[in-house]
Formats: C-alpha cells, structure tokens, sequence
C-alpha cells in the first residue's frame, strides 16, 4: 500500500484489513494523518535523541575551548550558545507542519521544511550544507571514537610501565573497528527504529561526562586552587596570533558541542500526536538544552579549574589525568558506546534522503526497490534490501577512510560547528519563522532577527578560519594513515 493509498481510505473512514492491525480494525489506529505507521515517539524519547546527539564528543573539548577563552568570556559564551540554539529550535519546530500546527502538511525532513517554507535555491544550498555536515559529523566521531580506544589501551600501558613508556600507536586499527560496528548498525532501515540506541548512548554520555566533571572536582581539591584566568591562555604561552584563533577555533568547539538543529525535523518526526508535535518538540528541546547547558558548565569550568592553561583539548583522552586508570578505561568506552549511536542518530537522515531519491530516480530497479525477508531466530524478521546495503556499506567505508586521513580532533570538531552553526541552527529556521508567520519587513521584530542571524554569521566566520588556520599548522608534521598518539 502506498502512502497516497493509505491517506484516501483514511479520509473515506474506510474498514480494511492492514498487516500490522488485526482484521477489520480501524485504520486511524495503526495510521497517522499522512497514511504512514503510528508514530510512537514521546517528550522523553525526543529528549534522548537530542541529548545523543548534543552530548557527545564534544563535551571533551569544553575545557580547552575555556581556556582560550578564560573565566568571563568562557562561560558566559557558552551560555549565550544555548539560549541562542534554544530559542532557534523553537522556531524550527514550528515548520515541522506548514500552515496548522495540528493538520497541516507534514514536513519530513529538514528540505522538507525549507522548500516548503523557502523555496527555490536555498533548498538546494540547505541541502549541501545539511548533508555535508552530516558527513563531516560521521568523519569528526570516526575521530574521537578512536582516540577514546586508543586511551584505554595507552592508560594501561602507562600504568604497566610506571609512566616510563609512552605507548604510542596508530589510530588505524580503532578507526578500521569502529567502522566495522557502524556497517552493522547502519543496516537497521530505519530512523524511528533506533530509540533504544539513542537511550543507551545517552545513558553513555551521562557516564563518561560525569566521570570527567568527577575527575575535574578531585583534581581541584588535590591542588587547593582553581587555575586560569579571567582572560584564558596567556600571552607568552603562544604567540598573539596564536592566541586570536585558537579563541576563534574555541567559539567553533562550543558550536559543535551544542549543535542538533541539523537533525531536529527527523528527530520530531518521530513523535506521536496529539498533542502537537511542535509543543512535544519545544519541550523536549529546553529539557534537553538545559541539561546539556549545566553539565557543560559544570564540565567545561571544572577541567579548566583543574588544569588551567595546560587543559587538555580531549579531558578524558589527552593525558591530562593519569589515575584512576581503570575509571578512565570506563568514561572512554562509555565513550565510544555513546559514539556508536551518535553516528547512527546524525546518519539516518543522510541514509534516508539518498534511498528515496534512489527509488524515485529509478522506480523499476529490482536492486534499489526490492527486500529480501530474513529470518532471524527470537526477532521479527529483518527486510534486507541490496542498495541499501551497498550505498550505507560503502557510505562508513569513506568517512572511515577520510578519518583515517584528517584524524586532528580539535581542528576538526571546530571546522563542523562553525560550518553547520550559522546556516543550520539560525538562519534557515529565522527565515522560515519569518515567512511563516508573515513578519513585516522592517518591524522590530523583524530587524532584532536578522541582527541575530548577521551576529551569528560573524561568529560562525570567525570560527571557520580558526579551525582551518589549526588544520593547517597540523599539515605541516602530518603524513598521511602514519599518525600515532
């Protein structure tokens, strides 16, 4: 049955048979307005979707972005990234159905959205800037995942050795691994269907961020002192140049930690209603944001108190704490679980957007269209479909490669928040709201929008340059699928 079939007979009110439904039951109960599966999704998985995505490797980053930046601009920049991503996934939200936000027509994705609400070409530039900030998302975790598993290995060995040896190795291997789990998760079609991963990595990522803030507390007290400044690293520690974009490459860090604006239509395309979906979305995203905010805070200003100028720009992976080795071995494969189902929650809607252009490009293709049913002892049976497998397959073997290539974690992560940052979570979701709601050109409101969006641009501008100004110093000593840590 298609979805154009399912939405008629359920305009008629009709009585019909459905493969998920018992006979005769009434199609409303299995289907949603737009004839497709019941949707299930709640505040709570909402807000664990988001917390997957929002809190991840991120986090690790905060205390070196605070060093750069010191105790005033630090804190008070992160908190300004929150209520700013905040406020723009509200407006988001709200262009998750166009017209009535209770009947109007569903956007699915967030192309969707836009080409509803926007049109014309910046549905294509919405396109490439989304998807490519997909990519560099499954490249940037590739990364972090497989320093997380070199840390466990290089603790332990730092410990057998007394700290004599410094146990460097090649990230390879973890990469290669770590791209190996994700082509089998990977095969799992469908985004709605992977809830309890979301729940998992969460639960994950409450693990190894706490265990950092725990570490930051007890280094502080066996120092007796809170280190840094109210104006970050010093003059002298680097360079003045030096000094500017790493404070650059810092705004891009914090960017990066907090951006979910990407994925947000997918995520609340999977909610059910009533209520709204808008209303679930909007309360899912403050519980979310705001709990991130206090552990970033908390995370972030604790590693930088603990280590000062020095903080590593990975807390739990760059050495900044030696012992408890075995609670670091803990926080860093908590790390690379809540890792495994970051990847999937930022890739599924890449996986999704490809496959059905693939069947409206080529309707009749046997390789692109058909299923296969599996059976599989104790589990429903799984729909294996050729393409899907072939193109999702072939999709981690690149970024797998590609990390492989770039592995510098820092530069990286601050390249992504600044490139997704600006287009992404504000200025695609202000022109919609704009629209939308039919804002005066020129009225207040209007005007304190757009000095938002321009505000924001030089922000994500500023961050760009100074994470490639980072990726170009680490080119200068890099041979490539030769780095070791």
């Amino acid at each position: 049955m298609t979805m154009g079939d399912g939405a008629a007979k359920l305009n008629n009110h009709q009585v019909f048979d459905v493969s998920i439904g018992m006979p005769g039951q009434n199609p409303s109960t299995c289907f949603d307005d737009d004839g497709r599966p019941k949707r299930t999704g709640t505040v709570w998985t909402a807000s664990a979707h988001i917390i997957t995505a929002v809190i991840g490797s991120g986090v690790l980053s905060l205390a070196w972005a605070i060093a750069q930046l010191g105790w005033i601009a630090g804190p008070a920049v992160m908190f300004l990234f929150s209520f700013v991503i905040y406020y723009t996934s509200t407006l988001l939200a709200d262009c998750y159905r166009s017209g009535d936000p209770i009947s109007g027509k569903r956007n699915y994705t967030y192309m969707d959205a836009v080409r509803s609400n926007l049109g014309g070409a910046k549905v294509k530039f919405c396109g490439i800037i989304q998807y490519v900030n997909l990519f560099g998302v499954a490249i940037g975790y590739t990364i972090a995942a497989s320093i997380s598993m070199m840390a466990v290995k290089r603790s332990n060995c730092f410990h057998k050795s007394g700290g004599k040896n410094p146990c460097h190795m090649s990230s390879n291997p973890y990469m290669i691994g770590f791209g190996i789990a994700e082509i089998l998760f990977s095969q799992i079609p469908d985004f709605d269907q992977i809830w309890w991963l979301s729940i998992v990595a969460a639960v994950m990522s409450f693990t190894y961020s706490s265990i950092g803030l725990a570490l930051g507390i007890v280094q502080v007290a066996a120092n007796k002192t809170f280190k840094g400044s109210f104006t970050g690293i010093s003059i002298g520690s680097v360079t003045e140049t030096q000094k500017i974009w790493r404070s650059f490459q810092a705004l891009g860090d914090i960017a990066f930690a907090y951006s979910f604006s990407i994925i947000l239509i997918e995520i609340q395309d999977t909610v059910r209603s009533p209520p709204a979906e808008s209303k679930t979305m909007k309360k899912a995203s403050f519980i979310s944001i705001a709990v991130t905010t206090v552990f970033y805070m908390l995370c972030g200003c604790m590693g930088y108190a603990a280590f000062g100028d020095d903080a590593p720009g990975n807390l739990l992976t760059g050495f900044g704490f030696y012992n408890p080795f075995w609670l670091l071995d803990i926080a860093n494969v908590a790390i690379v679980i809540h890792l495994v189902g970051a990847y999937q929650v930022y890739c599924q809607p890449l996986f999704a957007f490809i496959e059905k252009w693939a069947s409206q490009t080529w309707p009749d293709s046997d390789f692109i269209t058909n299923e296969i049913k599996l059976k599989v002892p104790g589990f429903r049976p799984y729909n294996l479909n050729l393409f899907r497998l072939v193109w999702r397959t072939s999709f981690v073997i690149a970024t797998t490669l590609i990390s492989m290539l770039l592995p510098f974690f820092n530069d990286i992560v601050g390249l992504l928040g600044a490139l997704g940052f600006w287009p992404l979570t504000v200025y695609f979701p202000i022109e919609m709201y704009i629209k939308q709601k039919k804002v005066p050109k020129w009225s207040t409101k209007w005007i304190c929008l757009q000095m938002l969006s321009m505000a924001c641009l030089v922000i994500s501008i500023a961050a760009a340059a100074g994470s490639i100004a980072g990726v170009v110093l680490d080119l200068k000593v890099y041979r490539p699928f030769k780095t070791s840590y």
